[in-house]
């Protein structure tokens, strides 16, 4: 049976995988195999370029041939792979073998045993995975995340003037401006961006132990800590991770998950906050024809964006936050639990792309209600205490807080009218006065 999005067992594969196909190409079987392929070949042209006594003979112009093995790498390259993997029962010895099939066809029979010369698998895995990961950041999620900053960066301008009625505690609190309560969010990402971009792409490369015991036994004279740290950070563009067991250390892909965790986090809040403003009927939210809300409810119209959003980052937040405890952990030199971890990367990747599609598609659908932003601030007079009992205090006014407390804290509720009744009473100037009458529940917002 053929894999449909009515069959797969994952919505990520089956009801959602319109929304996150652009990651396959990173994180598909197909694609390891492919990064797998990449690493093996740049591998061997490096050992040329030292070159090894065997390899000086090796006509240079036969290098973009070699990278054409993994550039025009196909699907059916990788069926290819996988069928000598059933045989192989090992999944880096099967492109081992793929690769030494295509010597074969280039007339290279004499160079093949230099494919793969003196590595474990995991020089391959933990090469493949963080060049994956690199490239999928660079091509899907900063991108991604970069058109849901925008979309918010111009509701912030759009709404930069409208005053909003803050709530601490649940509770009526100083105003604010809606557009400066995105704009809290922007920073907040933008931070965690920075730091995000500032952990490195780390990988392992050294042998059976990360030693390099067969490279130098068979080679004593070549520095292979030099080439292996040039191979990983010139040639792929990672960084070295040195000393290490057989495998990574994970240290850096653990960071990398824990800021995919924080900017999830972020949005969450988000999510939960916008959701919330549209239960207060702060927006109102377009209709599409033919569209149901509820099956019972016909007037219903939910913000199931926002929703499907703080559950597909709570679903990637449980598998990050996973990924980054388990993957720094390891018997001794090594054990495979991090192999089959690994496998799922692309998981939490898929959640979160699917999740900040979501946030996208609700904030499309807002449709702002100023007169109901305007009437809580005419409900709520008392935020207003704040301000005069402030100015009071500027005047050196005898126990304003009290004084402010007092008309407030009461069940009767304060309106402009009590709140000027009130500032009448006060013994202060005509000047003063007119200063305190001036400021409104909608004007008091800081800035």
């Amino acid at each position: 049976m053929s894999l449909t999005i009515l069959n797969a067992i994952s919505p990520i594969d089956g009801r959602y995988r319109n929304k996150v196909e652009s990651l396959a190409p990173f994180f598909s079987e197909e694609a390891l195999i492919k990064y797998r392929v990449k690493v093996e070949i740049e591998y061997f042209i490096a050992l040329c370029e030292i070159p090894l006594p065997q390899l000086t003979n090796f006509d240079n112009a036969l290098f973009d041939e070699l990278r054409s093995i993994y550039r025009n790498f196909s699907s059916s390259d990788a069926q290819k792979i996988k069928d000598i993997e059933a045989i192989t029962n090992h999944d880096v010895k099967a492109v081992e073998y793929f690769i030494k099939e295509k010597f074969d066809i280039l007339k290279l029979q004499e160079y093949k045993e230099f494919i793969h010369f003196g590595l474990t698998s995991q020089d391959i895995n933990n090469t493949a995975t963080p060049l994956s990961i690199n490239d999928a950041f660079d091509i899907v999620y900063y991108p991604e995340l970069a058109t849901l900053l925008e979309k918010l960066r111009q509701l912030a301008i759009a709404w930069s003037d409208v005053p909003m009625l803050a709530r601490t505690h649940g509770q009526p609190a100083s105003p604010t401006r809606l557009g400066k309560e995105i704009l809290v969010f922007i920073e907040r990402i933008e931070q965690q961006i920075k730091q995000l971009q500032n952990v490195p792409y780390a990988a392992k490369f050294g042998g059976a132990t990360g030693n390099f015991n067969a490279h130098k036994v068979a080679y004593p004279s070549i520095d292979w800590k030099a080439f292996g740290t040039h191979f990983v950070e010139k040639v792929l563009g990672l960084h070295h991770s040195f000393p290490t067991t057989q495998i990574e250390h994970y240290d850096h892909i653990a960071g990398i998950f824990d800021g995919l965790k924080r900017i999830n986090t972020i949005l969450i809040d988000f999510d939960r906050d916008m959701w919330t403003y549209v239960s207060m009927d702060y927006f109102k939210q377009k209709i599409k024809a033919g569209e149901v809300g509820s099956s019972a409810m016909p007037h219903k119209v939910n913000p199931i964006d926002f929703e499907n959003s703080e559950g597909n980052l709570g679903m990637a937040n449980a598998i990050f936050e996973h990924l980054s405890a388990k993957l720094p952990i390891s018997r001794l030199q090594r054990d495979l639990t991090d192999s089959t971890v690994l496998r799922n990367v692309g998981v939490p990747f898929g959640h979160t792309i699917i999740a900040f599609s979501s946030t996208l598609k609700g904030l499309n659908k807002l449709l702002i209600n100023k007169e109901k932003f305007a009437e809580d601030l005419e409900n709520n007079w008392a935020v207003v205490a704040e301000a005069i009992q402030t100015i009071l205090r500027r005047e050196a006014y005898p126990n304003p807080y009290e004084a402010l407390k007092g008309l407030t804290r009461t069940n009767e509720k304060i309106t402009q009218k009590s709140m000027a009744d009130f500032i009448e009473s006060l013994e202060v100037s005509n000047e003063i006065k007119a200063e305190l009458k001036a400021i409104t529940p909608s004007n008091y917002t800081g800035i």
